[in-house]
């Protein structure tokens, strides 16, 4: 295995100084917390919580954090993101771009922050990268050009596919400019895409038994709560219709899934941290830049290779972060 960083445009940051609005007197901060649950990403959660530490935000002493939690209800999230609202809290960590979504449905005076957004400029979450507007800004996975990446990198495993089944969410704000562009970069590719939606879990079945009517050869899931959240059943749904599958998150591929291909989010949401502190400290969202993603994770799970009886070239495995043997 090898490691390596894929460095992407990153606009210069501010260096501020730490921790200066946590060290006000008797001051108590007030995060809201708009996420799924507990469960997922808890590396890049306490990545979060670490950061806030080491900047002097103590919980229980100078911070509070006012977790609220979907737990697979995507339909409560407005209600979640108002109670947040109603709570008076200084600022809304809204992870995604659903999350987001709901908070700014629920607020456009209370800063929001989000930490992984697939793509917030193409979903219209904010005006531009360098002037966001409004009051949302925060760090992006730029999603929609991962997806191309991660179907450039399905064909170099796989160099004899021709034809690639994407599974996505049609209730996923991202999953509309990404999967356009991964329909874009097919042909250049020699590759037919098969879009194949399912929009809750029950529809995982469905559409897995869609992509063997269609002979689709590989699967490029697109990444959004519900199917992190259905990380095990894609997977084994994946093993048994012999389908090689490339996830975003990581956790995919620890679950069984065949490879994963995404930026960092523990880096990702400590560098959130600063955001959070800016805007306590009197910042405005509209004046700070979306930043992007400086570290990606190829992963590689050689025992679903095996299972599913391919053989991924030398050449490839070289270049992941992780191989699972």
């Amino acid at each position: 295995m090898r490691r390596r960083d894929f460095i992407v445009a990153l606009g210069s940051a501010v260096t501020w100084p730490l921790a200066a609005s946590a060290q006000q007197p008797g001051r108590i901060n007030r995060i809201g917390f708009l996420w799924e649950n507990p469960t997922t990403f808890p590396e890049a959660l306490e990545a979060f919580r670490q950061e806030l530490r080491r900047r002097g935000y103590v919980e229980g002493r100078n911070l509070t954090i006012e977790f609220r939690w979907a737990e697979g209800k995507l339909d409560r999230m407005r209600e979640l993101a108002e109670e947040l609202v109603q709570l008076r809290v200084d600022v809304i960590m809204a992870p995604s771009s659903v999350y987001t979504g709901a908070a700014m449905q629920a607020t456009s005076t209370i800063p929001i922050i989000f930490m992984s957004h697939a793509d917030p400029l193409r979903t219209g979450h904010v005006a531009s990268l360098a002037r966001p507007g409004g009051n949302v800004t925060g760090f992006s996975l730029m999603m929609t050009e991962t997806n191309v990446k991660s179907l450039e990198l399905l064909k170099e495993a796989l160099p004899d596919l021709s034809r690639v089944a994407v599974l996505f969410d049609p209730a996923t704000p991202s999953h509309v400019p990404g999967l356009k562009a991964v329909e874009v970069a097919g042909p250049t590719l020699g590759l037919h895409i098969q879009p194949v939606a399912a929009a809750t879990a029950a529809d995982y079945e469905g559409a897995f038994s869609a992509m063997s009517r269609e002979r689709a050869e590989a699967v490029l899931v697109l990444s959004t709560p519900l199917f992190i959240a259905g990380a095990k059943p894609l997977a084994e749904l994946g093993l048994r219709y012999r389908l090689p599958s490339l996830y975003g998150p990581k956790q995919h591929v620890n679950a069984g899934g065949l490879m994963s291909y995404s930026p960092d989010r523990a880096d990702l949401w400590r560098r959130s941290v600063d955001y959070v502190d800016r805007v306590l400290m009197g910042a405005k969202p509209a004046d700070l830049a979306v930043q992007q993603p400086t570290k990606f994770e190829l992963v590689v799970n050689l025992k679903t290779a095996k299972a599913i009886g391919i053989t991924i070239p030398l050449s490839f495995l070289v270049r992941a972060d992780e191989v699972i043997d």
